[in-house]
């Protein structure tokens, strides 16, 4: 593996670590795709520093686990709008 995949890669960990952010913020920020963003922290990553692997695997986690609450968050705020 190339070293700045190396360190792309645990740059978007420590930033999805540090902000709990979704893998889309994550690839704005880092101008990457979701695709690269996802591959880089759950296929990539275990292999340069398996601890902090697991770290970024809680919070993707725990942000599958509220997809829900925001998606209807923002639908609720759409309609909200569209209504007013």
């Amino acid at each position: 593996m190339k070293d700045y995949i190396e360190e792309r890669a645990l740059e978007i960990a420590k930033y999805i670590i540090s902000e709990k952010s979704t893998v889309r913020q994550a690839a704005s920020v880092f101008g990457v795709s979701k695709s690269t963003v996802h591959k880089d922290v759950t296929e990539r990553l275990p292999k340069i520093n398996p601890l902090v692997a697991s770290m970024v695997k809680e919070v993707l986690e725990q942000n599958k686990a509220e997809r829900h609450i925001r998606g209807g968050k923002a639908t609720k705020m759409k309609y909200k709008a569209v209504s007013d």
